[in-house]
C-alpha cells in the first residue's frame, strides 16, 4: 500500500525524525490503516511554511511505503538518444524553453541547433560585470541575453503555479540530474541560487552536445529562411565578427525571450498578423533591509532554520492588479537593461540567500487599452498595431535612465513616495551600479504611481506592518516580468498561425512566466515538432 499524507510541525521539530515518524505513525492509525512499523518506509515529499500567524507552521507531505519499496518515481529521468543529424530542429535561444526543447527532441533522437546571441557563461560574466564597474551595456550579452538565458544570472527560481502545462517534478529532476541541490525535489518553493545555476546550465550544454546537439553563441537570428509562408531556416549575424550565416531544418523553435524586441519587430515586417497585444506589467523593485522583512514575516522571532523570509501578495486597486513578482530574500538588485539607454531593474538571489537586503519587484497590471495614444498611433505607423505595449515599455525604460545618472539608476525611499516628497537622502542599497535620488512619483505615469502608493498603503495596513517605513527604498523601473505582445500560435499544433515550421514558446512568444513554465512550454512544442517529424 503506498499512501499520502500531511502533518504538521513546529520548526524546531523539522530534523527530529523519530517525533515525525510517530507523528506518521499516529495519522495512519487515525485512517484505520494496519501496519507494522518494520515495514514502513517514509520518503520526504514536499515541505511549505505557514508564517500568518505568530505561531509559525511547517506542513511535510510524506510518501508512505506500506510492505512496498519505493520506486524510482523520485529519480527516473528521460531516456535521452544520441541524435543521428537525419532530422534537425534550429532552437534560436537557449534559455529554459530552448534547453529543455534540446532535452525533449533528444527523446527522439532529432538533432537540436542552438543559436544564442549571446556569450557563454564564462564570458557573460564579465560582459555583466561591465555594467556596475565601467557602464557599459554589452546589447547582446548581458543579464538578459546569453548562455541559459535571463535565469542563469538572476536567481534561478522554480516556483510555479502552471501544474496543467506538464510535469513539473520532471523539470526538477532534470536540473537535479544535472547538479542542483536534491533540496529543489521537495522545497515548496525551490530555487537554485545564481551562484549554482550557471554550472548546471554548462552541464546541460554539455549533454546536449555529447548527444549530437550544437550551440552557437554570439549568434543572432536577423531574419527567417522562406518558402512562401513556410519557415526553412533563419538568418543569422555572429555579433563579435559580423559574418553573415543561414542555417537550414525541419523546424525552427523561437525561444527568444522577453527582451528580444528586435524579434518582435522582424515578425511584425514579415507577418504582422502573427502578433497581438497583451497585458503585461510596470512597476518598481522593492528593497528593504533583510532583517526587517524577516522581522515581519515572523513576528518579531526569527526561527535559525527557516532562512529569509519570503512575501507575496496580490491586490486590486482602481480595477487593476497589483502585485509582488519575483521576491528575493536574502538577495539583490540587480541592472537587467539591454541597451545603452535604458535603466531596467530585476532581482536575484545567491543559493543562500544571506544577503543584507531582500527585494520584490512590486508592479501594476497593464493592459492593452491602457497604453497612452500616441504609442498606439506609432504603432499603426509600422504597420503593426500591436507593437504599442512594447514601444511604450522602451519609452519607460528610456525615460528611467533620463531620470538616473549613466547606470546609476533612480530611486526614492517608499515612504517618501506615498507622501509625495523628496529623499533627500537614500538607504544604502544592494544595486552595485547606485542609485541617486528621484521623484518617481511625478514622472512614473499616473496609471502606475497612483495604484503603487495606493498598493503600498493597504499592504502596509492589512498584510505586512511596518512595510511602508523610512529603510524602504523603490528603485525605478521594474518592466521586464513579461512581455506586452504574444506571437500567436496554434492552441492544438504550437506552429505560427501565419508562419508554418515556426514554433513560438516560452516567455519571449506570450506563453510562459517564469523558468519552470518556460521550460515545460519549450518541451510542449517540441513533442509537437517530433510527432509531426516523425509520422
Amino acid at each position: 500500500m503506498i499512501k499520502e499524507l500531511s502533518i504538521q510541525i513546529t520548526p524546531d521539530k523539522e530534523k527530529d525524525f523519530e517525533f515525525i515518524k510517530t507523528k506518521i505513525f499516529s495519522e495512519l492509525k487515525k485512517n484505520n490503516i494496519n501496519f507494522k512499523p518494520s515495514e514502513v518506509e517514509i520518503v520526504f515529499v514536499k515541505k511549505s511554511i505557514d508564517a500568518r500567524h505568530k505561531n509559525i507552521k511547517l506542513f511535510m507531505r510524506y510518501k508512505i511505503y506500506i510492505g512496498e519499496k519505493p520506486g524510482d518515481e523520485f529519480t527516473k529521468l528521460p531516456e535521452w538518444k544520441n541524435a543521428d543529424g537525419n532530422k534537425s530542429v534550429i532552437i534560436v535561444g537557449s534559455g529554459p524553453a530552448g534547453l529543455f526543447g534540446a532535452f525533449k527532441l533528444l527523446e527522439y533522437g532529432i538533432k537540436p541547433v542552438i543559436i544564442e546571441r549571446g556569450s557563454d557563461t564564462s564570458t557573460r560574466k564579465r560582459d555583466i560585470a561591465s555594467i556596475s564597474t565601467k557602464g557599459i551595456v554589452d546589447e547582446n550579452s548581458n543579464y538578459c541575453f546569453g548562455e541559459g538565458g535571463a535565469g542563469t544570472f538572476s536567481d534561478g527560481k522554480l516556483y510555479t503555479r502552471s501544474n496543467k502545462r506538464g510535469n513539473i517534478s520532471s523539470i526538477l529532476k532534470i536540473f537535479a540530474n544535472f547538479g542542483a541541490d536534491k533540496k529543489i525535489l521537495t522545497d515548496a518553493h525551490p530555487h537554485i541560487g545564481t551562484d549554482k545555476l550557471p554550472s548546471i546550465i554548462n552541464a546541460m550544454k554539455d549533454f546536449i552536445i555529447s548527444k549530437g546537439g550544437e550551440f552557437y553563441f554570439d549568434t543572432k537570428c536577423t531574419g527567417l529562411i522562406l518558402n512562401g509562408n513556410k519557415v526553412c531556416g533563419i538568418k543569422t549575424e555572429n555579433t563579435k565578427t559580423k559574418d553573415a550565416k543561414e542555417f537550414t531544418a525541419d523546424a525552427v523553435l523561437l525561444a527568444t525571450g522577453h527582451s528580444a524586441d528586435d524579434i518582435y519587430k522582424m515578425i511584425a515586417k514579415i507577418s504582422p498578423s502573427s502578433l497581438e497585444a497583451k497585458t503585461f506589467a510596470v512597476g518598481v523593485r522593492v528593497e528593504h533591509p533583510r532583517s526587517l522583512i524577516d522581522a515581519i514575516r515572523y513576528h518579531g522571532k526569527v526561527p535559525e532554520n527557516l532562512g529569509a523570509a519570503e512575501y507575496v501578495f496580490t491586490t486590486q486597486q482602481k480595477e487593476r492588479g497589483v502585485y509582488s513578482f519575483c521576491m528575493c530574500p536574502g538577495g539583490f538588485v540587480v541592472p537587467s537593461q539591454t541597451g545603452p539607454e535604458q535603466i531596467v531593474v530585476n532581482g536575484m538571489s545567491a543559493s543562500g540567500r544571506n544577503s543584507r537586503w531582500s527585494n520584490a519587484a512590486v508592479v501594476v497590471e497593464t493592459r492593452p487599452e491602457d497604453i497612452p495614444a500616441e504609442f498606439k498611433n506609432k504603432a499603426k505607423e509600422t504597420g503593426c498595431k500591436d507593437l504599442a505595449g512594447l514601444l511604450w515599455r522602451n519609452y519607460i525604460e528610456n525615460l528611467t535612465f533620463k531620470n538616473g545618472n549613466g547606470q546609476k539608476a533612480p530611486a526614492q525611499r517608499i515612504k517618501d513616495f506615498v507622501d509625495g516628497k523628496e529623499s533627500k537622502d537614500l538607504p544604502e542599497t544592494s544595486y552595485t551600479p547606485g542609485v541617486i535620488p528621484s521623484r518617481l512619483d511625478l514622472w512614473l505615469q499616473k496609471q502606475i504611481s497612483e495604484r503603487l502608493a495606493m498598493c503600498f498603503k493597504y499592504i502596509n495596513r492589512d498584510t505586512m506592518k511596518g512595510y511602508l517605513c523610512d529603510d524602504g527604498l523603490l528603485i525605478a523601473s521594474e518592466t521586464r516580468t513579461s512581455t506586452p505582445v504574444r506571437i500567436v500560435r496554434n492552441k492544438e499544433t504550437f506552429e505560427c498561425r501565419d508562419l508554418f515550421n515556426l514554433y513560438p514558446c516560452g516567455e519571449g512568444s506570450g506563453y510562459s512566466g517564469g523558468i519552470v513554465s518556460s521550460a515545460m512550454d519549450g518541451e510542449n512544442a517540441c513533442t509537437k515538432i517530433a510527432e509531426k517529424l516523425c509520422r
